[in-house]
């Protein structure tokens, strides 16, 4: 089996994983350390870049997360929050699911095009920047957001007496 099929189902699984953990998260409320942790997960997968099969070019990575920062601003469009019964919620959106589907076939188009011109490697490295391109600032805009709800139920809490 050549690794760009391998790749592919593996892109499938984990679109598929990422999808079930956000209808699941919308019934939990959400918290900064949720936020801000997959990000952070993620981030070890820089490590890839140690070894030189995953070396990339300055315009390669100027391109993945160019293209990963245009796609978050869909996630940051679909992705808001709601307060209920005293806690922040991520809003369940219909919208979200399609875009998830929508740039996960975008991209297993685009590897299978680019895999013909492009090392399998530096192309699992430019898929990783575009991920991490695209998750990073999604995050950030969901925690500001996050942080100002927070600070507007803050100011309505009364003061608890002890």
């Amino acid at each position: 089996m050549n690794y760009v099929l391998l790749s592919t189902i593996g892109a499938v699984f984990m679109g598929t994983l990422v999808m079930l953990l956000r209808v699941k998260a919308a019934k939990k409320p959400a918290s900064a350390k949720k936020i801000i942790l997959p990000p952070i997960f993620m981030s070890t997968g820089a490590l890839m870049f140690l070894f030189p099969p995953f070396h990339v070019t300055f315009a390669e990575v100027v391109e993945a997360a160019g293209v990963g920062m245009a796609f978050s601003i869909l996630l940051i469009k679909t992705s808001k929050f709601e307060i209920r019964d005293q806690e922040i919620y991520l809003k369940r959106s219909k919208a979200f699911m399609f875009i998830l589907v929508g740039l996960l076939v975008v991209r297993l188009i685009g590897k299978t095009i680019l895999s013909s011109s492009i090392d399998v490697g530096e192309l699992s490295g430019m898929f990783w920047i575009l991920a991490f391109g695209m998750i990073v600032p999604w995050r950030i805009a969901m925690y500001m957001q996050f942080m100002k709800l927070k600070h507007e139920m803050a100011k309505f809490e009364s003061p608890k007496v002890v």
